[in-house]
């Protein structure tokens, strides 16, 4: 388990981060590759959309080019506030803070469950993926957004010391523990040199 995957470690960092997240963040993850992401998906103007991860808000913003119908969650307080600044007490944004593994929300709640740059953090990442599927609709959408595993031996050492970083046989792996039967990949990247993103499409089951 990589450092940051431990929450407490997580919200420390993030409590730093959150300063200047917004101008590191489009050097790995810009809104390029965001509204390429968004576009992957479904959304009509009635769905109601979580993001898991929300943190300032950045993957909410595309999100409402949509739909309004959001609601917005993160560990960090920090990242939070910083989000809650942006969108204001008056913005139709709902957030709250919680915990991916044990998420604050009735079964089949959403039409849509977004997580970008979260998976990264989390210490059981299939549990949390179960919990993205439960509060997910039947034949609903949910979109993860991770960091996929370097080529380099040198980097996947340093990866792995950190956080959670996986390729497709990995996610393969990790959605179909957490009972998804239909999904697919799709690597994004900011420029040539900048790490790569995993971006994995589900369906949620229908029972």
């Amino acid at each position: 388990m990589g450092i940051l995957e431990d929450k407490r470690r997580a919200r420390i960092f993030y409590r730093y981060l959150s300063n200047v997240y917004d101008r590191i963040n489009p050097f790995i993850w810009n809104e390029e590759m965001r509204d390429e992401a968004i576009a992957m998906l479904d959304i009509t103007p009635d769905d109601t959309v979580l993001d898991v991860g929300c943190g300032t808000g950045f993957a909410t913003e595309g999100l409402l080019q949509h739909t309004e119908n959001i609601y917005g969650l993160d560990q960090s307080p920090h990242q939070l506030e910083k989000a809650f600044r942006k969108f204001g007490k008056h913005g139709t944004v709902q957030f709250c803070l919680g915990d991916a593994e044990r998420l604050p929300f009735a079964d089949d709640r959403f039409d849509v469950v977004w997580s970008s740059g979260s998976i990264e953090y989390w210490p059981n990442p299939v549990d949390a993926l179960c919990e993205l599927r439960r509060v997910g609709k039947p034949g609903g959408q949910v979109l993860v957004v991770g960091p996929d595993y370097p080529k380099s031996t040198v980097f996947q050492k340093a990866a792995d010391a950190i956080m959670l970083f996986y390729d497709e046989a990995e996610a393969d792996r990790m959605f179909r523990e957490a009972g998804f039967e239909r999904f697919g990949h799709t690597i994004q990247q900011a420029s040539a040199n900048s790490p790569r993103a995993i971006t994995t499409l589900a369906t949620v089951p229908e029972e």
